[in-house]
């Protein structure tokens, strides 16, 4: 597994809620990638809560989505937006469990279209939620001038997904 740098990392203007590994709000989202997949073990906090030590559905959305776009800039080096979500809430995800494990990969591209399955387990690696996620992919060189793009690489060694002790605060 290799961890997928992060190119905004420390870029001024950049406070994505997914992904800003400084944002004290935000999700603070690592990606890996594993094989075709892009994958994430993200630590639930209580703030993130619907119901009580429930995770909220607009968050796991969130997360679906965010880890969509990383395949996008990981698997296709380029930006988009997504075009269309669907959501399927299988079983509560809690927000006491120390961690749950988003899987992303590409299911079909169609021109400029490309369709991304994520699943989300929680620690007991039962199947949470799934979401399709339909991404509109930029042209390179519009990724590039208006969003801020560059190469999304990943470090030559092989990571470890962070434990919940080595989680940022």
């Amino acid at each position: 597994m290799k961890k997928i740098i992060n190119p905004w990392r420390g870029m001024e203007g950049y406070h994505c809620f997914g992904c800003d590994p400084h944002s004290e709000q935000g999700l603070r989202m690592e990606f890996y990638e594993e094989g075709e997949e892009v994958v994430c073990r993200w630590h639930p906090r209580p703030e993130f809560q619907g119901w009580v030590d429930t995770l909220h559905g607009g968050i796991q959305a969130t997360l679906a989505d965010e880890i969509s776009s990383w395949v996008v800039f990981r698997k296709f080096q380029t930006s988009g937006v997504t075009s269309r979500m669907e959501v399927r809430y299988h079983r509560p995800i809690h927000t006491t469990d120390s961690y749950i494990d988003l899987h992303a990969s590409v299911v079909s591209q169609r021109r400029n279209l490309v369709e991304i399955a994520v699943r989300i387990y929680d620690c007991h690696a039962e199947l949470c939620t799934e979401a399709t996620c339909l991404y509109f992919l930029f042209p390179k060189d519009r990724a590039r001038s208006e969003f801020h793009f560059c190469d999304c690489s990943v470090e030559e060694t092989d990571a470890e997904v962070r434990t919940d002790s080595e989680s940022p605060a």
